[in-house]
């Protein structure tokens, strides 16, 4: 099983470099404006293609040609993962590459996100915090997941603003995962298999997307990698508290910034610098130590989200929220937006 991180880790590598050299010699690159981009010279895009090929390639060989694990049990749910996240990375090549507005890019990610649910990612039960579970129906289910896979797409795609963030945190999140679906008590070896693979990917595609970054995830590896982990989430038993409590930082500040725009009419998904990573590194606190400091917190969040019961998870949240309140109090604000972005 552990060959998987491996094999994605040099898969990874390889086609991050394929696809780098690619958007080089076609000229997808990501251009500095000095308002919310600040590198230094043009950054090839399309890191997300790179990131799709190395997941799906290992794991569409495993699931058709050497089955293990039980990973046949899952391929229905693989199979709606795949065309979901497939359309994802068309829309963002799409965006890399013309550019698309706001509304269109929403307006299409949640029809691959409908669309996965209907074809199979689904919630059956969710985890009572007063002990138990709960069933769900069908429709209430997937309207959840719909929530959710939503949620964490935009997440991520929010959180790419500094080299390395999204990618370390969602692999972070990943190996989080893996480890629950190795517990005994949660033992699911097709899942933690899947969770391996994505965390090599994710190790090795941040060789080259760490400060200084030489690739970006562009828009479709930030869609991707969000959706990817949601879904992981989701199809390890509904055990969505693990990726929540790794990205809370990141989901809380996405829902700051949303209710501030939403109070000043601005359009919700327009680009800014209100973002906490972007406030942090105003304050000129070093990219690469704002960076660390989001994985430090990932990584303790995550472990403490494997080993509490459901009822501490929901408090530490609570602790989160108010602590994001006083951040957004005390921090100053940079007002400016992209409305495209």
């Amino acid at each position: 099983m552990y060959l998987a991180v491996v094999f994605g880790f040099f898969s990874s590598i390889f086609f991050t470099l394929l696809v780098r050299r690619f958007a080089e010699k076609n000229l997808v690159l990501d251009h500095p404006d000095q308002t919310r981009k600040f590198h230094h010279k043009n950054i090839p895009l399309l890191g997300g293609v790179a990131l799709f090929i190395s997941f799906w390639l290992p794991v569409g060989y495993i699931l058709f040609f050497n089955p293990v694990f039980g990973i046949e049990l899952i391929k229905n749910k693989l199979l709606a993962a795949f065309f979901g996240s497939f359309i994802l990375i068309l829309i963002g090549i799409a965006d890399d590459i013309k550019g698309l507005s706001a509304r269109f890019r929403l307006v299409a990610t949640a029809g691959a996100i409908a669309l996965t649910v209907y074809l199979g990612i689904g919630l059956p039960k969710i985890t009572n915090p007063l002990g138990g579970v709960i069933y769900l129906s069908e429709l209430f289910g997937g309207v959840l997941v719909f929530i959710w896979l939503l949620g964490m797409t935009y997440t991520t795609k929010i959180t790419d603003g500094l080299d390395g963030l999204a990618t370390g945190i969602v692999a972070i999140g990943s190996f989080m995962l893996f480890l629950l679906s190795s517990l005994t008590k949660y033992y699911q070896p097709n899942v933690a298999w899947l969770c391996l693979v994505f965390f090599g990917v994710c190790l090795g595609f941040l060789i080259f997307n760490f400060h200084p970054a030489s690739i970006f995830l562009g828009e479709s590896g930030s869609l991707f990698i969000g959706f990817l982990l949601g879904v992981l989430a989701v199809i390890s038993g509904g055990k969505v508290a693990i990726a929540l409590l790794a990205v809370a930082i990141p989901v809380l500040d996405l829902a700051r910034v949303i209710i501030i725009r939403w109070r000043e009419g601005v359009p919700i998904f327009s680009g800014d610098r209100r973002h906490l990573h972007f406030l942090l590194v105003d304050l000129g606190i070093s990219p690469v130590i704002v960076t660390l400091s989001y994985y430090l917190v990932a990584i303790s969040f995550g472990f403490l989200a494997l080993y509490l019961s459901s009822f501490p998870k929901i408090i530490i949240l609570f602790l989160l929220i108010l602590v994001m309140v006083f951040l957004n109090q005390i921090l100053p604000e940079k007002n400016i937006y992209d409305h495209k972005k």
